[in-house]
């Protein structure tokens, strides 16, 4: 990033500063930007595209309102979720800014006024989703007036390392373009170095335009608890959201698993409300508005609720189900406590979960039938003689919709279709064999082999005894140096050993006999240590990681080497005795533990863990 001691810099904040604390003030009824905000927003001002990573709660979201009351021209916020977009459009609207939002949500009615504002150039924000910008029409009506200002939110959607990556995000880079390449803001608040890189390729960022502020947040605490059963997951539910003062989220990876906790909290008389996927639009946002107006305390909801959400008074979350990362539970579980205030972070976790998000990796990527259907279908006459669109291509197919979607960004990246100013598609070589189509599926390859590795360190999270913010940091940003949080489930029990060990056996001197000494035992002597359940050096096994030995032990962590040479924080409920066999007269019994502890190979990766500073 340009120095922002250089004299130009300089005078460009004395020219800016005023006017933007002015509308900060007025507008928005600050008196300040947080940490990162004005690094941003300067940025923008001076028209330099910025990739903005940012914690969830930073106030992402000003970092282009602000500027866009300032900037002459429209900004076009470009959301992936059309609850975030109504949230974010009802607020703006609100503050008394000009603000519209354009997507498949909108009566007729809707739509027409919000078109006329753009015709007429009244609306100084405008809100849609990527699938929008693939409509040549509707970028005309864009362009009508000058665009100053492009912000995409959640921008790590555009990445094929991703944890969340949707083809139609790729439209943006193209209609960036069409729009005469204005400023660009790209906002999230997770985004590894891949990932990063990736943003910026496709939306024209250069390398000095990464501001990164970190992702740690201290009034966040994260505990994991264990399910047996799942009648023992739906009480806890229960008892969670019984526990916590406030409103709160309780997430779940199915539509079936979300109905079930639902139906669970309302069957106790608890003030909750219900989102998901399936359920029709009017729906989702009575839902919404409920939760938002603080009508429902509780919103049961998979993932398809949340994404940009800015309710500030959430103290808890719950995850009933493992999600698919990292990534992703930081993301979902970073919607509790935006006013800084302490929230509670809880992940329920049941074997079977694992099952669950497998089922829908597989679902994730296009088969070889996937994108010959594409191809076939590209072959064909497209409707009244017209071209092909994203939308009519799409509707054309009777295929899942996001594994379509990811087949013909496939057949994009490998430059076998063509998107022309208008957004018609058109094939760039009409001659393409089986073989050749079969060969593009390699590219899925090494995300399936990353997928694989990301759901990995989600179990490892869910069974691990190290602090949950350090393996958070760990994935989110390997550059941080992270100290044990203190607060979260394992730190706490971990301190609690801590302090067992470090209390004195009080011994009676009531009396000088030994017999007075073993009557006045029982009452003047502190409760015994609580018992190691593991000793250094004693073999173990471990679930999904095999045999090792103990390196060391604590009541809520057991640190393991592996016969791989790596080491592994485990929650102690992973850990088993294993037997070894008898060795033969004048072998040592310590050989197996020495060569794992000494000889072993250095530990790799994100998996590696080493006991908590």
């Amino acid at each position: 990033m340009p120095s922002t001691r250089d004299p130009a810099a300089a005078a460009g904040r004395r020219r800016s500063s005023s006017p933007l604390n002015r509308t900060l003030r007025s507008v928005f009824g600050h008196t300040s930007l947080r940490a990162g905000q004005a690094e941003v927003i300067e940025r923008i001002m001076r028209g330099l595209s910025t990739l903005a990573v940012m914690p969830t709660g930073a106030g992402k979201s000003l970092c282009y309102q602000l500027p866009a009351m300032q900037l002459e021209g429209r900004t076009v916020v470009v959301s992936p979720l059309i609850a975030l977009m109504k949230d974010q459009c009802d607020k703006l609207t609100a503050l008394g800014i000009e603000a519209v939002q354009v997507n498949s949500a909108l009566s007729a009615d809707e739509l027409a006024a919000a078109e006329t504002a753009l015709r007429d150039g009244s609306a100084r924000i405008v809100l849609t989703t990527p699938e929008r910008l693939a409509d040549h029409a509707f970028l005309q009506q864009l362009a009508a007036h000058p665009v100053a200002l492009v912000a995409v939110d959640e921008a790590h959607c555009i990445s094929q390392w991703g944890h969340d990556f949707r083809p139609a995000f790729l439209d943006i880079g193209p209609a960036i373009r069409a729009l005469g390449s204005p400023t660009v803001l790209a906002l999230t608040a997770t985004a590894g170095t891949e990932v990063a890189a990736d943003v910026m390729k496709h939306l024209g960022i250069p390398r000095s335009g990464l501001i990164d502020t970190g992702a740690y947040r201290a009034n966040l605490h994260f505990a994991v608890e264990q399910m047996q059963h799942e009648d023992d997951r739906q009480r806890r539910i229960v008892e969670l959201v019984q526990e916590e003062g406030g409103s709160g989220i309780v997430y779940a990876a199915t539509v079936k698993a979300a109905e079930q906790a639902f139906e669970t909290l309302r069957a106790r008389c608890e003030s909750v409300a219900l989102y998901h996927g399936k359920l029709g639009a009017r729906e989702r946002d009575e839902a919404q508005e409920r939760f938002m107006s603080g009508a429902a305390r509780v919103m049961v909801a998979t993932n398809a609720f949340g994404m940009g959400i800015d309710k500030p008074d959430i103290r808890f979350i719950v995850h009933s189900q493992m999600p698919s990362s990292l990534h992703a539970y930081y993301q979902e579980a970073g919607r509790a406590g935006r006013d800084g205030q302490r929230a509670r972070c809880v992940l329920l976790f049941h074997a079977k979960d694992r099952a669950v998000q497998q089922f829908f990796l597989a679902g994730k990527y296009p088969q070889l039938e996937d994108i010959d259907a594409v191809y076939r279908q590209l072959l064909a006459t497209p409707p009244a003689h017209e071209s092909w669109t994203s939308t009519s291509l799409l509707a054309a197919l009777d295929r899942p919709r996001s594994r379509m979607q990811a087949a013909v960004a496939l057949l994009r990246q490998e430059k076998l279709l063509r998107i022309g100013r208008r957004g018609e598609i058109s094939l760039r070589r009409e001659a393409v064999s089986g073989a050749d189509l079969g060969k593009m599926l390699d590219a899925y390859k090494e995300r399936r082999v990353q997928d694989r590795e990301t759901l990995e360190r989600m179990l490892s999270y869910a069974q691990s005894g190290q602090c949950r913010w350090q393996m958070l940091l760990a994935d989110l940003d390997p550059s941080a140096d992270a100290k044990r949080c203190g607060t979260c489930d394992n730190c706490r029990r971990i301190a609690a050993h801590e302090a067992a060990l470090a209390q004195p056996i009080l011994v009676s001197t009531q009396s000088t006999t030994a017999t007075a000494d073993r009557a006045q035992s029982s009452s003047t002597t502190a409760p015994a240590r609580p018992p190691m359940r593991f000793a250094e050096s004693d073999p173990v096994k471990v679930r999904r990681f095999g045999a090792g030995v103990v390196v060391a032990s604590t009541e809520g962590s057991i640190t393991v080497a592996f016969e791989d040479g790596t080491q592994r924080c485990i929650h102690p409920d992973y850990v088993t005795r294993r037997r070894v066999p008898r060795k033969s007269a004048g072998s040592d019994p310590g050989t197996e533990a020495g060569a794992l502890l000494a000889g072993g190979a250095p530990a790799r990766g994100l998996l590696k863990a080493s006991m908590p500073a």
